[in-house]
């Protein structure tokens, strides 16, 4: 655990300066490498035959570059490829383009997938708002093609069946500041009933859940999410150790439908943090521009992401807008008072929001 000690001072300095980490772990296509970087020099190693690629990575007239420079070995692996690139762009988060110098013609499929592209001056070049919408690098597995559309009622609203929904890890990102791996996992119920009664009972989740209770009542309430096709429940870790409960749904067949112009593949998200070694800024950083990511990733036509906190909740609406979610407006569900807060894509992505920001307003991620 000590490599989560992290205070507010810590992570508000991190937040200040250029993030160059000595170390990653990456895993595209489930293939799973070590990183390091240092003295420009960055090394992709494979955990799983302990080959080494070897690279230059550097800021040269103002641009990043990368280039493979191992050339005693065979050419670089797509998977190398991929892990360096997540890499470079951890070392520069600042960064909206990486030059690449590769021999590029085993990598037709990068280009076909949008990874890499051509730029006005004809160079090979990765632009980080389309390397982010790769989710063969955080998703440990994912369908070839998305999910095609019928529509079906239920509970008296129009809306596209959902698929299946997904079993163990559906997402796994290091986060450099912390030092570990986050990842979010579907919930099993018997093994982690427990743990979910135990955070619903914690005086901090009572509060603004209100579904404080025993075994039997959490153990229904469970059921009754495995049963409905518009909700997934997941747990989030860090390092395989479980630090909280999100519960993920589709807006349009959800009760916040009427409250706003939903559209198909709008997604909201609900969240609570049992574990409380596991809460302030430097998590929140980890775990709040993941869950947007992850939910990006699952569908390419999901286009905005909505929450509903209740309006009271200073510190959660302050955090979301943050991190990019707009206030959008206050409104009266039965049981709350809430605030609607909005994500679009094309802000997530454009703005680079998967990134602790540290500089002026409206960038600044001071999360409490």
């Amino acid at each position: 655990m000590e490599s989560y000690q992290l205070n507010d001072q810590s992570c508000e300095l991190l937040m200040e300066q250029p993030m160059l980490p000595t170390r990653l772990l990456s895993c595209p296509d489930q293939v799973c490498y070590h990183v390091t970087y240092e003295t420009k020099t960055l090394r992709v190693k494979s955990n799983r035959n302990g080959k080494e690629t070897i690279w230059h990575l550097c800021m040269q007239s103002a641009q990043l570059r990368l280039q493979w420079i191992d050339s005693s070995s065979v050419q670089p692996e797509v998977s190398e490829l991929l892990a360096a690139v997540e890499a470079s762009f951890a070392s520069y988060p600042h960064q909206k383009k990486l030059a690449l110098f590769i021999p590029n013609r085993q990598f037709k499929e990068l280009f076909d997938s949008g990874v890499l592209v051509r730029d006005e001056d004809n160079q090979v070049a990765v632009y980080v708002d389309l390397f982010w919408q790769q989710a063969r690098m955080w998703r440990p597995s994912i369908f070839t093609q998305v999910f095609p559309i019928r529509y079906v009622f239920s509970h008296g609203r129009r809306h596209p069946l959902r698929p299946p929904k997904p079993m163990g890890t559906v997402y796994q990102r290091y986060i450099t500041w912390l030092g570990c791996t986050l990842t979010f996992r579907a919930i099993e119920l018997e093994a982690d009933l427990s743990r979910f009664n135990r955070w619903m009972n914690d005086p901090v989740v009572a509060e603004f859940w209100q579904e404080a209770g025993d075994l039997a009542k959490h153990h229904a309430y469970l059921t009754a999410i495995e049963a409905d096709p518009h909700v997934i429940n997941l747990i989030g870790c860090l390092d395989d150790e479980p630090f909280g409960y999100f519960e993920i749904y589709w807006a349009k067949e959800n009760r916040i439908s009427p409250y706003y112009d939903v559209d198909d593949f709008d997604r909201g998200w609900h969240v609570l943090i049992g574990e409380p070694h596991m809460r302030g800024k430097p998590f929140v950083t980890a775990w709040l521009p993941s869950i947007s990511h992850y939910l990006f990733l699952d569908d390419d036509r999901t286009q905005r992401l909505v929450i509903e906190p209740r309006a009271d909740n200073n510190k959660m609406i302050r955090n979301l807008a943050q991190c990019g979610y707009a206030n959008t407006k206050e409104f009266d569900f039965p049981h709350k008072r809430a605030m609607l807060g909005m994500l679009s894509r094309e802000r997530f992505f454009s703005e680079r929001l998967w990134v602790p920001r540290g500089t002026t307003p409206p960038h600044s991620v001071f999360l409490s």
